[in-house]
């Protein structure tokens, strides 16, 4: 029954516009005529001419003609004929008033491509989403309250209804309210009663559709307005997104300079240090810096591009002008501040290592200068007393022949010495050139050395002139002193020799240097038996001085004339040199295994280092090749590269590894290896260079599959782009020259003939895909211009157009049109931005929303 009442008020609301009226749908509809007058009237189009007769055919004939008008608009009309809308058959006859119904007052409402039902639902949701209390989630119960009905009423009539006084435990005030309001304002019949909405646990379903389709159809008119506002809301949300994102990039790409900024300083302080402890801190502060510092670093300045090249694509594809960063903070920018940062880097790491061979071979020199200073000045000390002594003044003729041979073995021995001083004075000049931090003190001491020797010469000279003046009145001498003073002094000289070599500190880098000194050793050690020989034949002669003496009571008092050097020194450093040659072993053992634990490193890290290297190598050209082939789709393509990203990352703990097998090598100060030509140094930069790639290709393929569902761009033309660019792109490179990119675009069809219009077509084209005029073409920057040629876009003009709407075809737009008609934070952004209107029939607070269009597109500044 509400239904027949609500179809009757929809029918009478239409026919009353033809002159006529119906009371009784099934009894006034079943001669035909007023059935094709109300089809007539809501479609605007003119029907078969009519039976005018009374007789049961002419009507069948008359309802025939209107049911097969309906059939003609696409409506499936079943079980429903001509006979039984004759005859008066109320449930086919109110079946057929729906289905008009629902193909001429519902089926064109479609909000967001939705079905009618669910399209008109959407549209009062919408409508009501601001007001309390309102909450329509069907059309049955969610209307019982009345409250639906005042809130689409206010919405777009808000001065027909004050809503603030309406209450929600008043439903019949409420229904009643929007119906007669409706009737008497807008035109819309009223279709039902409220007391039977109130009074029915579930009202009717079709009735209430057909009643809020009148509602719809009354408001068209605000629909083009909120059609406009969803327009402006989509431009608008763009430009907020992207100018998010420009914000974003410069925060980045300062924070980024910023680091780099205070880090070039540091490395490139070459300010040395003394000790090679802190030298080695230094160079354990640079490891930290490489392993904890720099790689975040890397990370950001990868995310960076990335977020540029995203930004540049979503500004290309919503046809706005390319981001442009602050001066100094361009992608270019940053990649050389990194260029000059690794720069200041790689030398910051070769002067550590230089550094620290310094250091080395400082405290190495020093050392060797202490002990061979030391040696020279126990043996000066006294010399300068004894050769000032004036005992040849009393001496016996046997005495003075005794002092002058004794002078002859010094002077010998003397000779013997000035190999050291040299050495002495060498090194000390060495430690000058190598700067060593405490060379006043070296220097003192070289000059007292040098000095001393100075005087020990001019004393030897003038002592001996003095004994050969007496010489000529000796003639006798002891010629068994004599020779052993003389085969003494050169074993006693061989012999601290032998233990200065023995004691001699060593530094050598590889077991082919130790293996050198351990020759060396083992040949020193062979001549050990004749030296044996040679101190026995020293002992005899001493042994035969003694029984000469005690055989012929010579008054010698046991003791030689010619040389300090007694047997027991003799054997007391014989003895040391065969302690020393056991420790001396030992010590070149030693160094023995060290090297060899060094060489266990080189091999170590060299048989890594030639598996990661190539296969880094590998990985790029893979990703390479991923990325210019067209196995599947974009998406299964991003999935293999996400993978291959997952392999590359799972293989950081190989990179983990080497690096602590690099810093075992540099600890074990190893300066060269020569079973790999890969260094930490390659492998760091390959490894840096592999993340960065596979996160911009990935990108490249995220900004691809944007541009492709941003543009509409199926899977198929996407190949066929592929294809296309891959057979011209022979090298491989991923780059098209403009040769190549010309044929390319003819055989996608397009039309780039030889002559002078032709090739100014072709560099406008170039000039889109190349601004730069880096004469190559990218395959991102061909499928932008494809996509871009093909495919529609927002313009400037599209969005005055919607304002225009909005402001009720003014060519000006207020602040409560904007609150109105647009979200909040987008209406805000709007009136923040928008610049006074100063033309004609302008209002105080007028808005002028063309230039605001143009701007947003890059035309004029905001």
């Amino acid at each position: 029954d509400k239904g027949s009442q609500t179809f009757t008020a929809w029918c009478n609301s239409h026919l009353r516009k033809a002159g006529t009226q119906i009371e009784n749908i099934e009894e006034d509809f079943r001669d035909g005529l007023k059935l094709m007058l109300l089809l007539e009237v809501i479609s605007g189009e003119r029907l078969a001419k009519p039976e005018r007769g009374k007789m049961r055919v002419h009507k069948i004939s008359n309802v025939n003609k209107a049911l097969d008008f309906i059939a003609s608009k696409g409506v499936k009309l079943v079980s429903i004929g001509a006979e039984e809308i004759v005859d008066g058959n109320v449930k086919m006859t109110l079946g057929m008033i729906w289905t008009i119904i629902l193909r001429f007052a519902i089926q064109d409402i479609s909000v967001e491509e939705t079905s009618a039902k669910e399209g008109l639902l959407l549209w009062c949701q919408r409508k009501t989403a601001p007001y309390k209390n309102v909450n329509i989630q069907n059309f049955h119960i969610s209307w019982k309250d009345g409250l639906g009905f005042c809130a689409l009423i206010h919405r777009h009539r808000p001065e027909l209804i004050d809503y603030g006084k309406l209450r929600k435990d008043d439903p019949l005030t409420n229904l009643n309210t929007a119906f007669d309001v409706a009737e008497k304002y807008l035109d819309i019949p009223k279709m039902l009663d409220a007391e039977d909405i109130v009074g029915t646990a579930r009202p009717d379903e079709k009735a209430i559709m057909t009643y809020v389709s009148s509602f719809y159809h009354a408001f068209s008119g605000a629909q083009k307005a909120e059609t406009a506002a969803n327009r402006i809301c989509k431009v608008l949300a763009v430009n907020q997104e992207n100018e998010q994102l420009m914000e974003d990039y410069e925060k980045l790409a300062s924070d980024l300079l910023e680091w780099i900024r205070r880090t070039i300083p540091w490395l490139e302080n070459r300010a040395p240090e003394n000790t090679m402890q802190a030298m080695q801190q230094k160079l354990e502060d640079f490891r930290d810096y490489r392993r904890l510092h720099k790689p975040p670093k890397v990370q950001e300045k990868c995310q960076l591009e990335i977020n540029f090249n995203t930004l540049q694509t979503k500004l290309r594809l919503s046809n706005r002008p390319a981001f442009m960063p602050s001066e100094g903070k361009m992608v270019s920018d940053i990649n050389n501040a990194w260029a000059g940062l690794e720069q200041a880097e790689k030398g910051y790491e070769e002067w550590l290592l230089n550094e620290i061979r310094r250091l080395e071979r400082l405290d190495h020199l020093a050392e060797k200068f202490r002990q061979k200073a030391s040696i020279h000045e126990s043996w000066t000390d006294g010399k300068e007393a004894m050769l000032q002594q004036k005992d040849y003044e009393t001496a016996t003729l046997s005495e003075i022949k005794a002092l002058l041979k004794k002078h002859e073995a010094f002077e010998s021995d003397l000779a013997a010495h000035q190999d050291r001083v040299e050495q002495i004075a060498a090194i000390a000049q060495e430690l000058n050139e190598l700067d060593y931090y405490d060379s006043p003190s070296v220097n003192a001491r070289c000059q007292k050395i040098c000095d001393q020797w100075d005087n020990l010469g001019a004393l030897t000279q003038k002592r001996r002139e003095a004994l050969e003046r007496t010489e000529k009145l000796l003639e006798t001498i002891d010629q068994l002193y004599l020779e052993y003073a003389k085969r003494a002094a050169p074993f006693n000289n061989w012999m601290e020799g032998a233990m200065e070599d023995l004691q001699d500190t060593f530094i050598v880098h590889t077991i082919e240097e130790i293996q050198g000194l351990t020759t060396a050793h083992e040949q020193f050690k062979a001549t050990l038996p004749d030296a044996d020989k040679e101190r026995q034949a020293i002992l005899g002669i001493h042994n035969e001085v003694s029984k000469i003496v005690q055989t012929y009571h010579v008054n010698m008092a046991g003791t030689n004339p010619y040389t300090t050097i007694t047997p027991q020194e003799i054997n007391g450093k014989w003895d040391h040199v065969r302690q020393l040659v056991p420790r001396r072993d030992q010590a070149l053992m030693e160094e023995h295994a060290r090297q060899q634990h060094n060489e266990r490193l080189r091999k170590q890290f060299g048989a890594q280092a030639n598996v990661i290297g190539p296969w880094i190598q590998t990985k790029m050209e893979e990703i390479g090749r991923i990325s210019i082939e067209m196995h599947g789709t974009l998406e299964d393509q991003l999935n293999h590269l996400r993978q291959y990203e997952k392999s590359i990352v799972n293989y950081k703990p190989k990179i983990d590894q080497l690096e602590g097998d690099h810093q075992q090598i540099q600890e074990a100060l190893i300066f060269d290896n020569k079973h790999t030509n890969y260094t930490m140094e390659h492998i760091r930069v390959g490894w840096e260079q592999l993340l960065t790639t596979i996160a911009r290709t990935i990108n490249e393929v995220e900004n691809q599959i944007l541009t492709r569902d941003a543009k509409g761009i199926s899977q198929e033309q996407m190949n066929e782009f592929r294809a296309s660019f891959n057979h011209f792109d022979r090298d491989h490179s991923g780059t098209l020259g403009p040769e190549e990119f010309k044929a390319c675009l003819i055989s996608l069809g397009y039309d780039i003939g030889n002559d002078a219009q032709g090739e100014a077509e072709f560099a406008r084209i170039m000039s889109i895909v190349d601004p730069n005029r880096l004469g190559v073409v990218t395959f991102q920057a061909f499928i932008d211009f494809m996509s871009r040629e093909t495919a529609d876009t927002d313009t400037a003009d599209q969005v005055m157009a919607s304002f225009k709407i909005l402001a009720g075809d003014k060519n000006y737009i207020t602040v409560d049109e904007l609150r109105r008609e647009l979200p909040p934070d987008q209406a805000e952004y709007c009136i923040a931005r928008m610049a006074p209107y100063h033309g004609p029939n302008a209002v105080p607070g007028a808005l002028d929303y063309m230039s605001f269009s143009t701007a947003l597109y890059g035309e004029s500044d905001l």
